[in-house]
């Protein structure tokens, strides 16, 4: 089964227009939350994800959801990623500090599976009305297909290392290896970094947390347009089974250049 795009689009444009949109630069104290003490969320990020829950219910019938924070209350719905059913995965608001700082770069992401595979999947940033998606035929940004242009020189790269969940033997050697890459900086959104890889506008990311709202949508988009994900162990990533330590890049060539760095550290 496959959804037509523009569907998800009309979805997701009226989700951002009727609920994020207008609570951007609006939230109050009230409206916001620490789950686990530590990441914050919003009622907005709820409101969300119960919206997109009942209307991917009807596109699909019988299909599974697991959304970042109905996971954060109910870690056990992760078993649906080894049914039969399909399977919807959503990040609400993918940079939810961005969005309670009146900072633009948050996106809302979605992801349909099914027996261990991803089938289709979506990333709309309301603030710009820009939407990307992928299938099996390739990865599509206004209407027409992408395709990633190649760079293989680390001295050229421009990228971003998460630090915040290495053990202390790899956090040192990751942080050993920034200089050789022409720049390294974070947008405090996966999902947008996600984005503009699959435009070029990125070459890659080192990751050490994989929850799978977070990485599903935005890893299939740069696989089905040219680039390249696998763990340090150059296993493609599997987003059914819990893993670490994670390279999304432009090309093969660019993660296999990036391991050798982390290993001669």
């Amino acid at each position: 089964m496959m959804i037509d795009p523009n569907d998800m689009r009309e979805i997701l444009f009226n989700i951002s227009k009727s609920i994020i949109i207008p609570s951007f630069g609006n939230l109050t104290k009230n409206q916001i939350s620490y789950k686990n003490g530590i990441d914050i969320v919003t009622d907005i990020d709820i409101a969300v994800e119960q919206n997109l829950d009942n209307q991917l219910s009807k596109l699909i019938k019988n299909s599974n959801f697991i959304g970042e924070e109905i996971y954060s209350k109910n870690p056990s719905i992760l078993k649906y990623y080894l049914s039969d059913e399909y399977c919807w995965t959503v990040d609400p608001i993918d940079g939810t500090n961005n969005f309670a700082k009146t900072k633009e770069r948050f996106a809302v992401m979605v992801a349909l599976t099914k027996n261990k595979k991803i089938i289709q999947s979506f990333i709309y940033k309301p603030m710009t009305d820009d939407f990307m998606c992928a299938d099996h035929t390739g990865a599509f940004y206004k209407d027409k297909k992408i395709n990633i242009k190649k760079k293989s020189l680390i001295e050229n790269a421009v990228g971003s290392i998460s630090t915040k969940y290495w053990d202390d033997t790899i956090k040192i050697n990751i942080l050993n290896i920034k200089n050789n890459f022409r720049e390294i900086n974070s947008y405090g959104s996966i999902g947008c970094e996600y984005f503009d890889m699959a435009l070029g506008l990125r070459d890659f990311t080192l990751l050490s947390r994989l929850n799978p709202w977070d990485h599903i949508p935005g890893v299939y988009i740069v696989r089905k347009s040219g680039g390249h994900d696998c763990h340090f162990d150059k296993i493609e990533y599997k987003f059914y089974e819990n893993s670490n330590n994670l390279i999304v890049s432009n090309s093969e060539v660019l993660s296999n250049k990036i391991l050798k760095l982390i290993e001669e550290k």
